[in-house]
């Protein structure tokens, strides 16, 4: 897995992934950022976010779970001296479908935080709190 990092003017830059989709990543204003992208931290919590929730979508189906849709809400607290790394998140499913069986939806959850989700296990094993949570609602 490869990605380059294209300096584009002052803190704005452009990220491209193999697969040649691109990403703008752009500083706050106080550091000389124009709000043309995300911030890098931004991007870890969305690639945690995506990593955890394509497990637990993936799992559900293949356990035979009629999922209509998942949001994956995520809140993070960084320590408060540089480096202001991550010490605490909370991943909070709230998943949608016809019929779901909260039993499997705890096993897909508890899959993902200890056994596929490279993104969480690798901020787990560098002393990141990462806690999971979920509530289930009704199709319409």
């Amino acid at each position: 897995m490869n990605t380059q990092i294209k300096w584009l003017e002052n803190v704005h830059f452009e990220a491209i992934a193999d697969s040649g989709h691109t990403v703008q990543i752009d500083g706050p204003p106080d550091s000389g950022g124009e709000n043309k992208g995300s911030r890098p931290m931004e991007l870890m919590l969305m690639g945690v976010g995506g990593c955890t929730s394509f497990d637990v979508v993936n799992i559900l189906a293949k356990s035979r779970q009629k999922v209509t849709q998942c949001v994956t809400h995520i809140t993070a607290k960084r320590a408060d001296e540089i480096p202001q790394v991550f010490e605490e998140i909370a991943i909070h499913f709230v998943i949608t479908g016809d019929n779901l069986d909260a039993t499997r939806v705890d096993r897909a959850i508890r899959l993902t935080a200890e056994k596929y989700c490279s993104a969480s296990i690798m901020l787990q094993r560098a002393g990141v709190k990462i806690s999971h949570t979920f509530e289930l609602k009704p199709a319409a």
